[in-house]
């Protein structure tokens, strides 16, 4: 079996080299290069189990605005969504982002939803990363306690908010893929957002969770390529999809139903730019539902 190729950050290095264990109860070997302390790849692969991966959610036409769903009806099938953490950094990561350009092109599933987050732990490997942010490393910390996996790494693909696998392990993403799509859903969220200038004001509705949730508006630039010029990737030119330039949450009341605003990044538009909002387990983790936000410009 091929080694996976990707990147581990530790908080603390106790010695040259260090083993910690994994949810698989896997210990794979950590190998630290002295003179290059940031930089520590596995040697071997562990192998999260995809059996338990989905969490049923539902699916909302893209189009779909509050009020226009039949919620009686009976539920959609699953949905798809990937959330890769990356970086411009590490020279582990073009290989998952190149998958999820892939995927994105080849996908004619409506369901299949993709969301890149640049970390910002890496920017200090020579080049900083103009998509990074300090904000997606600590969604990946909270992952990495909801899916209790003592350890953050690049590239780590999130599936459904339910488990994760390295961002280019194609084969175990396929896998969730599938299982995703074969899931009935069990709630459904409708959004409806209008742009007021810099500002996008939005109502939505959501039924069939009673869990604590939060509502996750993620603004997102459909394409960006970026010529590295120094650090691990230096001289490559890299292409990105669906990279997550905003992140805002908000909590879902017992209604089910509310209206809120966020301020657009600068240079937003809805020919090259789109927004997903999500319904995320406040205490699991798990993603509920997740649609695309239709959008009437002011």
């Amino acid at each position: 079996m091929p080694v996976r190729d990707h990147k581990i950050l530790v908080r603390v290095l106790l010695c040259p080299s260090h083993t910690i264990g994994t949810p698989s109860g896997t210990q794979p070997n950590l190998f630290l290069n002295p003179t290059n302390s940031k930089t520590m790849k596995y040697i071997n692969i562990f192998t999260i189990s995809t059996v338990a991966l989905l969490f049923p959610a539902a699916l909302t036409n893209s189009s779909a605005a509050p009020g226009t769903i039949d919620w009686n009806a009976a539920p959609e099938k699953g949905f798809v969504l990937l959330e890769l953490f990356t970086s411009e950094g590490c020279s582990s990561c073009p290989a998952a982002d190149e998958l999820m350009v892939r995927m994105q092109k080849e996908s004619q599933e409506q369901d299949l939803y993709i969301l890149t987050y640049h970390v910002d732990y890496w920017d200090r490997l020579g080049w900083r990363d103009a998509f990074s942010s300090p904000q997606f490393s600590q969604r990946q910390r909270k992952y990495a306690q909801w899916l209790g996996d003592p350890q953050i790494y690049t590239p780590q693909l999130v599936i459904n908010g339910k488990s994760s696998c390295v961002g280019s392990d194609e084969v175990t993403i396929k896998a969730a893929e599938k299982n995703a799509r074969s899931t009935s859903a069990t709630s459904v969220i409708s959004v409806q957002g209008r742009q007021v200038k810099e500002r996008m004001i939005f109502k939505y509705r959501l039924k069939g969770s009673n869990d604590p949730s939060q509502l996750l508006i993620a603004v997102v630039q459909k394409h960006a390529v970026t010529k590295v010029k120094r650090g691990e990737n230096g001289g490559r030119t890299l292409s990105h999809v669906q990279v997550v330039r905003s992140l805002s949450s908000f909590d879902v009341p017992g209604s089910g139903e509310g209206e809120q605003s966020i301020m657009l990044p600068e240079g937003f538009n809805t020919q090259y730019w789109e927004i997903i909002a999500m319904i995320q387990n406040a205490e699991s983790g798990e993603i509920a539902a997740v649609t695309r936000v239709e959008l009437d410009n002011d």
